[in-house]
């Protein structure tokens, strides 16, 4: 059996924290803070963050082939030098819709970035404004959905023939089939519904063996779920309510890294939940039981 361990490892206190990506050939964890408007990159083995300011907000922020980042900032799809912090604009998404704002985003296993959009003053105004998008190497944009709520979490299969996504407010978890030379998704299917007190399914991932892990905001959880029967599995625990978003990461990718916020919450609710806002790395410790010698 094994035990779990929470651990913070970056007390930002960032407002909104998301998108946590696992950096292999650096061995560092990029985040995001959507409302503070930086990208971190924090280093497990100096236990230094350091970080690029984007002037609007930033939904994420991932690895580019070429070096640097493409990050979602404001409604456009920047690249991101780190070492002169330089941002350069790419695409526009949603010209004609200026109150909506770039939220979650992927690249997919082919290189191809999937992103989506959501109304900037959500819960205010009216719903269903987002959509979401792929943009191609060659900087084509194809919108795949529309009347989206709020775009999240987004995975593939090992074989890359099934897309998972999340739209929050619709409280489930949805499979696509998926054509990996085209990006085409369809045949939209709902895997599991989130149950009451479980919260909203926010940022997710996907394990080794295929399993889903959703964040859930103001859950304060993360629960594991087998994408074939709907059934969960585990639900870890955390000592903040408003859970983001998650990624594996570590040398051998046995950590999973979950990113919170700290904005929305009250004053009451902040003295509760200190840790509000950080990122933690869950571990599993191997537990060995004691035999009696006789």
């Amino acid at each position: 059996m094994s035990s779990v361990k929470v651990h913070p490892i970056v007390k930002s206190s960032a407002l909104i924290g998301e998108g946590p990506v696992w950096e292999e050939s650096e061995q560092t964890l990029l985040f995001v803070d959507i409302i503070g408007q930086k990208i971190h990159r924090w280093s497990p083995a100096t236990n230094r963050i350091q970080s690029v300011e984007t002037a609007d907000t930033v939904g994420f922020a991932v690895p580019r082939r070429s070096g640097g980042y493409v990050a979602g900032v404001g409604r456009n799809i920047v690249a991101v030098d780190w070492q002169t912090h330089k941002v350069t604009s790419l695409v526009e998404v949603d010209e004609d819709k200026p109150n909506n704002r770039l939220n979650d985003g992927k690249a997919d296993p082919s290189g191809r970035l999937l992103t989506g959009t959501m109304l900037k003053d959500y819960p205010s105004g009216e719903r269903k404004q987002g959509a979401l998008f792929s943009v191609a190497p060659d900087l084509t944009v194809t919108k795949h959905l529309s009347q989206v709520d709020i775009s999240n979490g987004m995975d593939w299969s090992e074989d890359q023939k099934t897309f998972f996504y999340i739209d929050s407010l619709a409280l489930t978890v949805d499979a696509f089939d998926h054509d990996p030379s085209t990006g085409h998704i369809g045949n939209r299917r709902v895997v599991c519904h989130i149950q009451e007190g479980e919260g909203i399914p926010d940022g997710m991932t996907l394990d080794a063996e295929g399993r889903l892990w959703v964040a859930c905001y103001d859950g304060g959880r993360v629960i594991n779920i087998d994408p074939a029967t709907g059934v969960r599995l585990k639900t870890i625990s955390l000592p903040v309510t408003k859970t983001t978003s998650c990624c594996f990461g570590g040398p051998d990718y046995s950590e999973l890294y979950v990113t919170s916020a700290s904005l929305g919450l009250n004053q009451s609710e902040s003295k509760q939940q200190p840790l509000a806002g950080s990122t933690f790395r869950v571990s599993w410790q191997l537990m060995c039981s004691l035999l009696i010698n006789f």
